[in-house]
């Protein structure tokens, strides 16, 4: 028998487990509908009182008073978003399963954590909600801990459990699937692998970032950690500068696919051939990486599906049906393509002269 965990809300399914009922007989019984005994209804209703579940609650007024609109507040450059395939995907996946339930999704763009906040704050106080979906969460993050709150809007997390803290979370194991790249290109030979990373306050990025340097360190390879805001042209910069270095990576693992794409321009105008002087992995794996060439070696995901997966679970908090807790949704698997191969000595081609360029 599992007790309620501090700062958790209380949901008729903690109910059910503790009066040892099915959760329709809960929901009967708190609701004063016929079909169950009174003796029955009496058990449900000392044990709610117990778990102090109370009718008041800000769960249960949303659900007496439903909008029928989920939400999700993005503190990112706009620029940066309309090229990202992931949050598109991911998006696409959240409708997907909202369409099912007749919920609409309200999505706003904000430019800085505070703003995220802040916006959560005021659909809570306009009631233009009935939950939310907390993405791109940062270690500490002030929403986790206000929609902690037990008069907060119901929330799932879309991030590790590490940050989740007592809100339902689903997650990707982004450590496994690191070190999976890590040993890929340990096994070809490399020698010095580079890390293109994002942003370093995100949680995943942090997760990251440390399966990578222990990884490498297990392999005996030499790290190098770059850092980019995901956008092609801070991936490409990025790229530059270390394949421009006295000592360049002959390896490369990016933390999206934009940013990888990006990286087999850079490689060509340096006069690099991908795999034989430089490797290439992408994460997320979307249909970029299938169109590129060489294709895109890239730890692959069902990202559509993970939006559902997290919209189907936030309907759950709210609804207070289903069970709370960490809910891993996949650990994305390498998918081997062109773009790595063995590590060989780093040759480059003659750039062509002015004169021999074709206008």
């Amino acid at each position: 028998m599992s007790a309620k965990r501090p700062g958790r809300r209380v949901t008729i399914s903690d109910i059910a487990e503790r009066a040892g009922v099915s959760i329709a007989t809960v929901s009967f019984a708190l609701n004063g509908r016929k079909g169950v005994s009174d003796e029955t209804r009496e058990r449900v209703r000392r044990v709610a009182a117990e778990l102090n579940w109370a009718p008041g609650s800000a769960a249960r007024s949303l659900a007496e008073a439903r909008t029928d609109t989920y939400g999700l507040v993005l503190a990112r450059d706009p620029h940066t978003l309309g090229m990202e395939p992931f949050y598109m995907r991911f998006l696409a996946g959240v409708e997907v399963e909202l369409s099912r339930r007749a919920i609409g999704l309200l999505l706003q763009v904000v430019d800085s954590s505070e703003g995220e906040l802040a916006t959560l704050q005021r659909w809570q106080a306009a009631r233009r909600v009935d939950g939310v979906l907390l993405v791109d969460v940062t270690v500490d993050d002030p929403r986790v801990a206000w929609c902690s709150r037990p008069d907060a809007l119901p929330a799932v997390v879309v991030a590790d459990p590490s940050v989740a803290g007592e809100l339902t979370c689903v997650w990707t194991d982004d450590a496994t699937s690191m070190r999976a790249a890590v040993a890929h290109l340990a096994e070809l030979g490399h020698r010095r692998i580079a890390r293109v990373a994002g942003i370093r306050a995100y949680a995943h990025t942090r997760i990251r970032d440390s399966a990578f340097l222990a990884a490498t360190q297990q392999h005996g390879v030499e790290a190098q950690l770059l850092r980019t805001d995901y956008a092609p042209e801070s991936g490409r910069r990025a790229t530059r500068r270390a394949l421009r270095s006295a000592t360049p990576p002959s390896a490369l693992i990016y933390d999206n696919d934009v940013m990888a794409v990006a990286a087999l321009g850079v490689a060509a105008e340096l006069g690099l051939r991908v795999p034989a002087d430089v490797s290439i992995i992408a994460w997320d794996d979307s249909v970029l990486c299938e169109h590129t060439f060489p294709t895109l070696t890239a730890l692959s995901h069902d990202v559509l599906g993970f939006g559902s997966h997290a919209a189907r679970r936030l309907s759950d908090v709210i609804a207070g049906t289903g069970p709370s807790g960490h809910f891993l949704d996949s650990t994305p698997r390498l998918v081997v393509r062109d773009s790595t191969g063995p590590a060989g000595e780093r040759r480059t081609r003659p750039r062509p002269k002015a004169a021999d360029v074709t206008r």
